[in-house]
């Protein structure tokens, strides 16, 4: 059974950090690219961090660029999204995805909220 677990989310202040935990079962974790998304309420779903399955080469669009990071441990099964500098406008639910060839996984997303 295919399975991947969010966790870390929460309410944060403007400015403030969050490390995202996606712990993953299932499936060989250590074949499939590994994202973060989010979506916020009223938008599309969009891509917030992408590594490649060797964790060595890894995508972020310019919104985030500077502020997260994403990894991945092969060992643990699980890929991280390290986000910093948070803002209002980060203020969405984040998922976990993973793909490899016709097989794309998702969770089932964790809150974050940037507030005061």
């Amino acid at each position: 059974q295919v399975q991947l677990v969010e966790s870390g989310g929460g309410l944060v202040q403007p400015g403030g950090s969050l490390r995202l935990s996606c712990a993953t079962s299932g499936f060989t974790f250590s074949l499939y690219r590994m994202s973060w998304y989010r979506q916020a309420p009223g938008k599309e779903r969009e891509l917030v961090a992408s590594v490649t399955r060797d964790g060595y080469r890894t995508t972020h669009p310019d919104s985030v660029k500077g502020r997260f990071t994403i990894s991945r441990d092969n060992a643990k099964n699980t890929v991280y999204l390290q986000m910093n500098s948070l803002k209002p406008e980060d203020t969405a639910v984040y998922y976990c995805n993973g793909r490899f060839a016709a097989n794309d996984y998702w969770g089932q997303g964790t809150q974050v909220t940037v507030s005061s």
